[in-house]
Protein backbone atom coordinates (compact mmCIF):
# COMPACT_ATOMS: atom_id res chain seq x y z
CA UNK A 1 0.00 0.00 0.00
CA UNK A 2 1.44 3.62 -0.83
CA UNK A 3 1.82 6.17 1.29
CA UNK A 4 -0.85 8.44 0.17
CA UNK A 5 -3.29 5.41 -0.13
CA UNK A 6 -2.15 3.79 3.76
CA UNK A 7 -2.65 8.14 4.90
CA UNK A 8 -6.33 8.14 2.88
CA UNK A 9 -7.28 5.25 4.87
CA UNK A 10 -6.13 5.86 8.28
CA UNK A 11 -8.12 9.47 7.50
CA UNK A 12 -11.13 7.60 5.93
CA UNK A 13 -11.65 5.56 9.16
CA UNK A 14 -10.98 8.23 11.59
CA UNK A 15 -13.69 10.10 9.79
CA UNK A 16 -16.10 7.18 9.95
CA UNK A 17 -15.12 5.77 13.67
CA UNK A 18 -16.43 9.53 14.70
CA UNK A 19 -12.43 10.50 15.83
CA UNK A 20 -12.86 12.97 13.49
CA UNK A 21 -15.97 14.53 13.93
CA UNK A 22 -17.91 16.30 11.58
CA UNK A 23 -17.04 19.73 11.20
CA UNK A 24 -13.58 19.45 12.59
CA UNK A 25 -11.17 21.42 10.96
CA UNK A 26 -8.33 19.90 9.03
CA UNK A 27 -5.27 22.35 9.14
CA UNK A 28 -2.58 20.57 6.48
CA UNK A 29 0.49 21.73 9.04
CA UNK A 30 -1.08 19.66 11.82
CA UNK A 31 -1.85 16.94 9.78
CA UNK A 32 1.70 17.01 7.89
CA UNK A 33 3.38 16.79 11.04
CA UNK A 34 1.65 14.12 12.55
CA UNK A 35 2.14 11.82 9.30
CA UNK A 36 5.41 12.78 8.68
CA UNK A 37 5.22 13.98 5.13
CA UNK A 38 4.90 17.30 2.96
CA UNK A 39 1.88 19.16 3.29
CA UNK A 40 1.46 18.52 -0.34
CA UNK A 41 0.75 15.16 0.28
CA UNK A 42 -1.78 15.63 2.75
CA UNK A 43 -3.24 17.99 0.25
CA UNK A 44 -3.51 15.24 -2.23
CA UNK A 45 -5.33 13.01 0.14
CA UNK A 46 -7.83 15.76 1.37
CA UNK A 47 -8.60 16.46 -2.46
CA UNK A 48 -9.26 12.39 -2.53
CA UNK A 49 -11.56 12.78 0.38
CA UNK A 50 -13.51 16.20 -0.80
CA UNK A 51 -14.12 14.40 -3.99
CA UNK A 52 -15.88 11.53 -2.48
CA UNK A 53 -17.70 14.17 -0.20
CA UNK A 54 -15.85 13.42 3.10
CA UNK A 55 -14.17 16.39 3.41
CA UNK A 56 -14.92 20.28 2.21
CA UNK A 57 -12.22 22.41 1.15
CA UNK A 58 -12.97 26.17 1.02
CA UNK A 59 -10.83 28.94 -0.18
CA UNK A 60 -8.73 30.82 2.45
CA UNK A 61 -10.55 28.38 5.65
CA UNK A 62 -9.05 25.11 4.78
CA UNK A 63 -10.49 21.74 4.53
CA UNK A 64 -12.92 20.44 7.12
CA UNK A 65 -14.54 17.13 7.60
CA UNK A 66 -18.14 17.36 5.82
CA UNK A 67 -21.21 17.98 8.13
CA UNK A 68 -24.56 16.90 6.15
CA UNK A 69 -27.91 18.33 7.85
CA UNK A 70 -30.11 16.27 9.46
CA UNK A 71 -32.64 17.31 7.15
CA UNK A 72 -30.16 15.89 4.51
CA UNK A 73 -29.82 12.86 6.21
CA UNK A 74 -33.34 12.07 6.28
CA UNK A 75 -33.89 13.15 2.98
CA UNK A 76 -31.26 10.64 1.41
CA UNK A 77 -32.98 8.37 3.16
CA UNK A 78 -36.29 8.58 2.28
CA UNK A 79 -35.69 9.39 -1.02
CA UNK A 80 -33.77 5.58 -1.18
CA UNK A 81 -37.10 4.33 0.70
CA UNK A 82 -39.09 5.25 -2.00
CA UNK A 83 -36.89 4.32 -5.03
CA UNK A 84 -34.93 1.34 -4.53
CA UNK A 85 -38.13 -1.09 -3.27
CA UNK A 86 -39.36 0.02 -6.58
CA UNK A 87 -36.73 -1.19 -9.30
CA UNK A 88 -36.72 -4.94 -7.53
CA UNK A 89 -39.58 -6.35 -10.01
CA UNK A 90 -37.45 -4.78 -13.24
CA UNK A 91 -34.30 -6.32 -11.31
CA UNK A 92 -35.73 -9.33 -11.01
CA UNK A 93 -36.47 -9.58 -14.88
CA UNK A 94 -32.83 -9.74 -15.39
CA UNK A 95 -31.63 -11.56 -12.09
CA UNK A 96 -30.01 -15.43 -12.67
CA UNK A 97 -27.73 -17.91 -10.79
CA UNK A 98 -24.34 -15.86 -12.44
CA UNK A 99 -25.95 -12.53 -10.55
CA UNK A 100 -26.99 -14.61 -7.13
CA UNK A 101 -23.46 -16.10 -6.83
CA UNK A 102 -21.83 -12.47 -7.53
CA UNK A 103 -23.69 -10.84 -5.16
CA UNK A 104 -23.20 -13.49 -2.66
CA UNK A 105 -19.15 -12.58 -2.49
CA UNK A 106 -20.10 -8.88 -1.76
CA UNK A 107 -21.87 -10.20 1.45
CA UNK A 108 -19.10 -12.42 2.51
CA UNK A 109 -17.01 -9.39 2.30
CA UNK A 110 -19.31 -7.15 3.90
CA UNK A 111 -19.23 -9.55 7.18
CA UNK A 112 -15.33 -9.93 7.16
CA UNK A 113 -15.82 -6.21 7.15
CA UNK A 114 -18.41 -6.39 10.15
CA UNK A 115 -16.12 -9.38 12.41
CA UNK A 116 -12.74 -7.12 12.28
CA UNK A 117 -14.95 -4.15 13.06
CA UNK A 118 -13.66 -2.04 9.84
CA UNK A 119 -16.65 -0.06 9.74
CA UNK A 120 -15.65 2.51 6.64
CA UNK A 121 -14.87 -1.25 4.53
CA UNK A 122 -18.46 -2.00 5.85
CA UNK A 123 -20.20 1.67 5.35
CA UNK A 124 -18.66 1.18 1.71
CA UNK A 125 -19.41 -2.35 0.73
CA UNK A 126 -23.04 -2.00 1.93
CA UNK A 127 -23.37 0.66 -0.78
CA UNK A 128 -21.62 -0.81 -3.24
CA UNK A 129 -24.23 -3.90 -2.88
CA UNK A 130 -27.43 -1.17 -3.31
CA UNK A 131 -26.19 0.71 -5.99
CA UNK A 132 -25.09 -2.50 -7.75
CA UNK A 133 -27.98 -4.17 -7.50
CA UNK A 134 -29.65 -1.10 -8.93
CA UNK A 135 -27.83 -1.33 -12.18
CA UNK A 136 -29.39 -4.42 -12.78
CA UNK A 137 -32.98 -3.23 -13.05
CA UNK A 138 -31.40 -1.59 -16.38
CA UNK A 139 -33.31 2.31 -15.61
CA UNK A 140 -29.69 3.90 -15.64
CA UNK A 141 -31.44 6.65 -15.19
CA UNK A 142 -32.85 6.19 -11.86
CA UNK A 143 -29.51 3.66 -10.65
CA UNK A 144 -27.46 6.54 -11.56
CA UNK A 145 -29.34 8.41 -8.90
CA UNK A 146 -29.38 5.54 -6.15
CA UNK A 147 -25.70 5.56 -6.99
CA UNK A 148 -25.27 8.98 -5.61
CA UNK A 149 -27.92 8.55 -3.19
CA UNK A 150 -25.54 5.68 -1.63
CA UNK A 151 -22.68 7.89 -1.78
CA UNK A 152 -24.22 10.11 -0.12
CA UNK A 153 -25.65 7.40 2.73
CA UNK A 154 -22.07 6.66 3.46
CA UNK A 155 -21.36 10.13 4.44
CA UNK A 156 -24.18 10.60 6.23
CA UNK A 157 -23.85 6.55 8.10
CA UNK A 158 -20.13 8.17 8.68
CA UNK A 159 -21.91 11.64 10.35
CA UNK A 160 -24.61 9.67 12.31
CA UNK A 161 -24.74 6.19 11.88
CA UNK A 162 -23.48 3.62 14.43
CA UNK A 163 -22.40 0.21 13.79
CA UNK A 164 -26.26 -1.35 13.64
CA UNK A 165 -26.46 0.90 10.96
CA UNK A 166 -24.24 -1.51 8.55
CA UNK A 167 -24.51 -5.09 10.55
CA UNK A 168 -27.19 -7.81 10.82
CA UNK A 169 -29.38 -5.23 13.14
CA UNK A 170 -30.54 -3.62 10.20
CA UNK A 171 -31.41 -7.27 8.17
CA UNK A 172 -28.74 -9.04 6.26
CA UNK A 173 -28.34 -8.72 2.85
CA UNK A 174 -27.98 -12.59 2.21
CA UNK A 175 -31.57 -12.90 2.93
CA UNK A 176 -32.59 -10.48 0.24
CA UNK A 177 -30.47 -12.62 -2.08
CA UNK A 178 -32.41 -16.21 -0.97
CA UNK A 179 -35.50 -13.71 -1.31
CA UNK A 180 -34.59 -12.93 -5.07
CA UNK A 181 -33.13 -16.12 -6.04
CA UNK A 182 -36.86 -17.80 -5.48
CA UNK A 183 -38.42 -15.29 -7.17
CA UNK A 184 -40.63 -13.85 -4.69
CA UNK A 185 -41.32 -9.91 -6.14
CA UNK A 186 -43.35 -8.67 -3.15
CA UNK A 187 -41.41 -10.08 -0.29
CA UNK A 188 -38.41 -8.56 -2.03
CA UNK A 189 -39.49 -4.78 -2.04
CA UNK A 190 -41.04 -5.53 1.67
CA UNK A 191 -37.25 -6.65 2.62
CA UNK A 192 -35.47 -3.55 1.24
CA UNK A 193 -38.40 -1.01 1.94
CA UNK A 194 -38.04 -2.56 6.17
CA UNK A 195 -34.20 -2.61 5.48
CA UNK A 196 -33.55 0.91 4.45
CA UNK A 197 -36.26 2.31 7.06
CA UNK A 198 -33.92 0.16 9.78
CA UNK A 199 -31.31 2.16 8.52
CA UNK A 200 -32.84 5.73 9.04
CA UNK A 201 -33.97 4.67 12.42
CA UNK A 202 -30.84 3.89 13.83
CA UNK A 203 -29.21 7.18 12.57
CA UNK A 204 -28.26 9.35 16.01
CA UNK A 205 -29.27 12.65 14.28
CA UNK A 206 -27.53 14.93 17.28
CA UNK A 207 -25.40 17.98 16.73
CA UNK A 208 -21.57 17.10 18.16
CA UNK A 209 -19.41 20.44 19.24
CA UNK A 210 -16.19 20.38 17.30
CA UNK A 211 -13.60 18.99 19.37
CA UNK A 212 -9.69 19.68 19.79
CA UNK A 213 -8.16 16.74 17.92
CA UNK A 214 -4.61 15.61 19.12
CA UNK A 215 -3.72 14.70 15.47
CA UNK A 216 -0.61 14.05 16.96
CA UNK A 217 -1.88 11.02 19.06
CA UNK A 218 -4.60 9.83 16.42
CA UNK A 219 -2.35 9.49 13.44
CA UNK A 220 1.25 10.39 14.74
CA UNK A 221 4.45 7.70 14.36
Amino acid sequence: MSNDENIYRQMLNAIVEHQLPPGARLPEDRLSEAFGVSRTGIRKVLQRLALEHFVIIEKNKGAQVNRPSEAEALEVLDSRILIEPQLIPALLDHWNTEHSERFRIMVTEEKRAEEANQLADSIQLTARFHYELAKLSGNQVLASFVEQLCYRSSLILAAYGTRGSVGCECGDHSQLLDILDQGRKDEAKTWMSHHLKHIKSSLILESKPEENIDFQRLFGR
